[in-house]
């Protein structure tokens, strides 16, 4: 679908995206071009994101959050000025995306998540929803599965976040360096080898999974069960405060903190045992510091994610399959798979 958007840049184009076209060659960048992005949630990550993917050169960006801008917000949502504090989020973040980079369209639209129609994510390339709790991010996973339409989630919470991807069937070219010696002769003397370096350009193909099929994963099967080895609970994190969301329409709220947090605790208690696994595997300061926004942290998973946008489009490099971490208290991000 992306392919067939591809078109032409003008001199202008190709001049403002020079850099971009060095590194990733001109037939991305004429994809990136004619690709249109949804971006639901314009908190301080889903600004992050639209910085990303405006700043790239993309045919055009809809913004959509039906929310009003909060005084919280501002700590980490650098795209709407702290004077439109009670106004549309996405309103209030137009002019400041659409100043990164002129040659995108950048459009608001203010109609709440629950109230789009099944038609109107066929209207993207891409989809990335962000601020929405796990059953809508299900439904709209499940009508870009129909329209051949890829998917992204993600979340901040504090300083923890995640991502994750649906590109469904997804062809990229990815760049293969091989180190070679290679044998020559200087007059007089011995054959030597000098090291030449090889880049050869593979076509590659990945298979995604939706969604639902990486929270329904069965942790008692050999493949999972293994991963606890591992030690890290950034999984069951996601699973915890997507739950909370569902339940209380909201994410962990700093004024609440005392309540919330006893309110995430019992969450993770019952999501373990369905899972089988035992609760002290997601210590209880794992669940500290879930709330609002951390604006470094909405930097680095923004960046991932916006980052994985660029590559889709492209279809440059290959793709992150499926979730994204990132672990404040090891400091790390990384990347696993979940779901057959």
């Amino acid at each position: 679908m992306v392919e067939s958007e591809k078109t032409d840049l003008s001199e202008a184009e190709a001049e403002l995206y020079d850099r971009q076209i060095r590194l990733w060659g001109l037939d991305s960048q004429k994809r990136l071009r004619g690709a249109r992005i949804l971006l639901i949630g314009l908190k301080g990550f889903g600004a992050e994101i639209a910085k990303n993917i405006i700043l790239a050169g993309v045919k055009s960006v809809t913004l959509l959050d039906s929310q009003p801008l909060s005084q919280i917000d501002s700590f980490a949502q650098f795209l709407a000025p702290p004077d439109k504090i009670g106004t549309n989020r996405a309103e209030a973040s137009q002019e400041r995306a659409q100043a990164l980079n002129p040659m995108v369209a950048v459009t608001v639209d203010t109609t709440p998540v629950a109230e789009l129609s099944d038609s109107f994510f066929s209207n993207f390339e891409v989809v990335c929803v962000t601020d929405c709790p796990l059953n809508q991010l299900v439904r709209i996973n499940n009508i870009c599965r129909s329209a051949s339409v890829k998917f992204f989630c993600g979340q901040v919470w504090g300083m923890f976040g995640y991502t994750f991807a649906d590109l469904q069937i997804h062809e990229y070219a990815e760049d293969v360096i091989q180190h070679k010696a290679a044998k020559h002769k200087s007059d007089g003397l011995p054959t030597k080898e000098k090291p030449q370096t090889i880049t050869t350009t593979v076509r590659q193909t990945a298979t995604f999974v939706p969604l639902a099929a990486a929270f329904e994963v069965d942790w008692t099967e050999k493949e999972y069960s293994s991963r606890l080895r591992k030690g890290d609970p950034s999984y069951f994190v996601t699973r915890v405060l997507l739950r909370f969301r569902t339940q209380n329409g909201r994410d962990p709220d700093p004024e609440r903190r005392d309540e919330d947090y006893q309110t995430l605790l019992s969450l993770r208690n019952d999501i373990l045992k369905d899972c089988g696994v035992p609760v002290e595997f997601v210590p209880n300061s794992c669940l500290c510091n879930v709330f609002a926004e951390v604006s470094p942290a909405c930097a680095i998973v923004g960046g991932v994610l916006g980052q994985e946008i660029i590559k889709a489009v492209s279809q440059k490099e290959s793709p992150h399959n499926n979730m994204f971490f990132f672990n404040p208290d090891k400091c790390l991000g990384f990347i696993e798979k979940y779901g057959n």
